[in-house]
C-alpha cells in the first residue's frame, strides 16, 4: 500500500499516521528513537507491508504486470491500489477526499521537524502536487510515474504504468475490492489485539 492508504488505515490516531508515513524512512530499530504513538505507526506500516506482499490477491494483480516490470511490479501495484481507494473514496470514508487529504497535510506539516530527513524532502512535493489526491486520476497519476521512473534513472518502466492499469482495469479494481477490506480487518485486529 502507498501513502493513502497507510494515512487513511490509521484512523482518526494522528500520531499512528504520523509513524505510518515515515516508516520507509525508519531502518532497523531506528522506530524506539520516536514517542510511543509514532512508533506504534511505524510498527503497523510495516505490518501492512508485510501482510499486503504475502496476500495472494496482491500477487495477482502483480503477476498482470511482471512481465513489463519485474521487481518493481510490488511498487506499481501498492500504486495501483492507492488509486482504486482514491477514485473509491466514498465507500471507504464519511469525509470528501479533499478534506481529508488537507488533514493529513496539515498534521504532517505541524509535525515537520519530527519527520526524518527523507520525509521532510518528500512532504513539500507531496503537498505541493497534492499526491494523495491526484492518486484519483490517471492523468495525475502519469506525473507520480513519470517522477518514480526518473527516480531509477528511467530503468523501472514506470512511466508507462498508467497504460497497464488501463488495460486491466477493471481486473485490478475487483482485486483491490476483495483486498482492501481484508486489510482493514487486518489492521483492526492488529490494533485491537496487539496494541498497535
Amino acid at each position: 500500500m502507498n501513502f493513502l492508504a497507510h494515512a487513511h488505515l490509521s484512523g482518526d490516531d494522528n500520531e499512528l499516521m504520523i509513524g505510518n508515513f515515515i516508516a520507509d524512512s525508519v531502518k532497523g530499530k531506528k522506530h524506539k528513537d520516536y514517542p510511543k504513538g509514532i512508533e506504534r505507526g511505524i510498527i503497523l506500516h510495516r505490518k501492512i507491508d508485510s501482510y499486503t506482499d504475502r496476500h495472494e490477491v496482491v500477487k495477482e494483480s502483480m503477476s498482470l504486470i511482471r512481465n513489463e516490470y519485474g521487481k518493481f511490479s510490488g511498487i506499481i501495484v501498492d500504486i495501483y491500489y492507492d488509486h482504486f481507494l482514491a477514485a473509491g473514496w466514498s465507500k471507504y470514508s464519511n469525509i470528501g477526499l479533499h478534506a481529508y487529504t488537507q488533514k493529513v497535510y496539515s498534521v504532517l506539516k505541524r509535525n515537520f521537524f519530527i519527520l526524518p530527513s527523507r520525509s521532510q524532502r518528500i512532504l513539500p512535493f507531496m503537498i505541493s502536487q497534492n499526491w494523495l489526491n491526484g492518486y484519483a486520476n490517471t492523468e495525475e497519476l502519469k506525473k507520480v510515474f513519470y517522477g518514480m521512473d526518473r527516480r531509477t534513472s528511467n530503468i523501472s518502466g514506470m512511466r508507462n504504468a498508467v497504460d497497464q492499469l488501463i488495460e486491466n482495469y477493471k481486473e485490478l479494481e475487483e482485486h483491490f475490492m476483495e483486498f482492501y477490506p481484508q486489510l482493514q480487518l487486518y489492521v483492526e485486529n492488529e490494533i485491537k489485539e496487539n496494541g498497535i
